[in-house]
């Protein structure tokens, strides 16, 4: 991955197509794009970060991209453990 700033300021969307109650988050603005990326994948609902997208200065990740970011290796901030992550996606499915 190319050289990526964590600590530029970044901008999170929910999906265009979807409507704002059903979303799951409105728009929000994040002062680190490391704490947009774990934003988006430790608190949003899975069916809520389809479609999102990430603004980092002129660049935009869509969901598979904040997730590149946030298992990359350069990723600052503590991650929850995947167990526990992935057990909260499970329950979330039910």
């Amino acid at each position: 991955m190319a050289a990526f700033n964590f600590n530029t300021e970044a901008e999170l969307f929910p999906a265009a197509i979807r409507k704002k109650k059903r979303a799951g988050f409105a728009y929000r603005r994040f002062g680190t794009a490391a704490e947009a990326v774990q934003f988006a994948i430790e608190q949003l609902p899975p069916d809520s970060l389809n479609g999102a997208y990430l603004q980092v200065d002129e660049a935009r990740f869509d969901q598979n991209g904040i997730r590149s970011l946030y298992e990359s290796s350069e990723f600052p901030l503590p991650r929850r453990p995947r167990a526990e992550r992935a057990e909260e996606e499970t329950t979330d499915a039910a």
